[in-house]
């Protein structure tokens, strides 16, 4: 897999830039480049819809391996994993970015949140959509919940794919509501723009 090695530069690479101006984050990193097509796509393909979960926890394992050595997860408090609808996680049987987050626990210890944030409806999938389009599309439907237990900590966004980041932003938005957050972003992939 093609490496992007933004945790060496978490506060300057091109996966953070795309936060600039839009969401106040720590910092932002990407483990590999996401080629559609390709042979690490695929995993993340058959993580998403062909019902293999353990392909996130493993993937997440590996990855949080080689970030613990360049001090990525220095600070953090909690893990939370980009939520989906129910309707989606009905359909599907589990998050992915949640298995990605078991898989980083293991290797971390660092305890996972997955009832502060909820998404609130699934209007439809981001993959075919242009960027504009893909911010309108998760424009506000992410809520708040039980997050009174979140104040002053460090919590570190987890998805399995980052391509524009409207998805990251607007979860992002609604996290920064917290007070006395600080917010850092965490994915298995970044696509080239």
């Amino acid at each position: 897999m093609p490496r992007t090695t933004f945790q060496f530069t978490p506060y300057d690479n091109p996966m953070a830039q795309l936060f600039w101006g839009l969401a106040p984050i720590s910092r932002a990193a990407a483990w590999f480049y996401y080629e559609p097509h390709s042979e690490h796509a695929q995993l993340i393909y058959k993580l998403k819809y062909a019902d293999r979960p353990d392909i996130g926890e493993y993937l997440g394992a590996l990855m949080a391996q080689e970030m613990l050595m360049a001090g990525y997860f220095d600070g953090v408090d909690i893990l939370m994993p980009v939520p989906l609808s129910r309707k989606r996680k009905r359909q599907r049987g589990y998050n992915q970015s949640e298995m990605v987050c078991r898989g980083i626990n293991a290797v971390t210890q660092i305890p996972i949140n997955t009832r502060a944030l909820s998404r609130q409806h699934f209007h439809r999938s981001q993959t075919t959509l242009m960027r504009f389009q893909r911010q309108e599309n998760v424009a506000n439907i992410f809520e708040l919940r039980h997050s009174q237990d979140l104040e002053g900590k460090h919590i570190l966004l987890v998805d399995d794919v980052c391509t524009t980041g409207s998805t990251l932003i607007a979860c992002a938005t609604e996290l920064n509501k917290i007070p006395s957050t600080r917010l850092s972003i965490l994915t298995l992939g970044f696509t080239k723009g």
